[in-house]
């Protein structure tokens, strides 16, 4: 079904998806494993956050706003490329970003500045100070005469999901060209956008695949229900009937919480860099990558065909993490 929402174009073009022979191989060359690049995507060091802002930015300039408003930590891909996709559509951008500061600021923090975007340092990793902050920032924006569009943390929602719904049918389309069936696609979770937009382009497009979030942020009895409300949201507006059961959040890789790194993460990220070249960060996607080891180590999914959702976020490797 065609998707009738504003959308500003970002990227021309599909991320890859191919194998990953070598590091299969070196986990025993028992499943089949693929990687969808997101981190290829070509603005501002890539990042799958890219698809929700072509229809977060499309929205805020169907609305007639002249400034774009989100929050996250100071490492957050969606942030820095929020602050890209402002800078393309000529639009300012604030961020809000939790605390605690550091000095030299991180990667992050200075690509948003070199984008344009201003920063909003908050003292405290507490959500409701984050929050709190947007609702006063976009106040102070609207009673000096700016059009602020406010964007939730992680860009995700039922329009920024709808960004992943359409990547999940690029996916599902390059896997009939290269005639590959997944049984399962892995992917980091953080705010659930990314997982529901997929959830629903599975259902959609590859029915039996299952759509695996590797919590990386929230606890999974907190983000279900999140990922539910988006899945049900964007299914009926596209007219996708979702079966019961196809939310599976896996918490085994979380560790000491957000943005800490794990030895599970840490040893993924060794693997994949010397047997494929390929970066990941601690943060989001090194996590993910090790559940698809533990699982290939188990042999619980011995014979199947794994595709790996690389959501982005390698500047994580250069981060100062808590």
């Amino acid at each position: 079904m065609t998707i009738d929402l504003p959308r500003f174009p970002l990227f021309d073009g599909p991320s890859p998806l191919h194998r990953v022979p070598r590091f299969a191989e070196a986990l025993g060359g028992r499943v089949d494993i693929w990687m969808k690049r997101e981190d290829l995507l070509p603005l501002a060091f890539g990042g799958n956050k890219l698809r929700n802002l072509e229809f977060l930015v499309g929205a805020a300039l169907a609305e007639g706003a002249d400034t774009l408003v989100t929050s996250g930590r100071r490492w957050s891909n969606h942030c820095r490329l929020t602050a890209a996709a402002g800078a393309r559509a000529g639009l300012d951008v604030h961020l809000v970003l939790s605390g605690p500061p550091v000095a030299p600021p991180g990667p992050g923090i200075r690509l948003a500045q070199a984008y344009g975007a201003t920063i909003h340092q908050l003292a405290t990793a507490e959500r409701a100070e984050r929050e709190a902050r947007v609702s006063v920032l976009a106040a102070e924006l609207q009673a000096a005469g700016r059009r602020p569009y406010v964007i939730e943390v992680g860009g995700t929602g039922v329009v920024g999901a709808t960004g992943q719904l359409l990547a999940a049918r690029e996916a599902f389309d390059q896997a009939d060209r290269a005639d590959v069936r997944f049984d399962a696609v892995v992917l980091p979770t953080a705010t659930g956008g990314s997982q529901a937009g997929l959830i629903v382009g599975a259902a959609e497009r590859s029915p039996g695949t299952r759509i695996t979030g590797v919590v990386v942020a929230r606890p999974a009895s907190e983000l279900a229900p999140v990922v539910a409300g988006l899945v049900a949201d964007l299914a009926a507006r596209v007219g996708v009937a979702v079966p019961p059961g196809a939310i599976d959040l896996l918490e085994t890789q979380l560790g000491a919480g957000y943005g800490r790194p794990t030895p599970a993460a840490t040893e993924a990220t060794e693997l994949l860099a010397r047997t494929e070249a390929i970066l990941v960060d601690p943060i989001y996607t090194a996590k993910a990558l090790a559940a698809v080891i533990a699982a290939v180590r188990s042999g619980a999914v011995d014979g199947q065909a794994i595709l790996f959702w690389h959501a982005g976020g390698t500047l994580g490797l250069l981060e100062p993490l808590d």
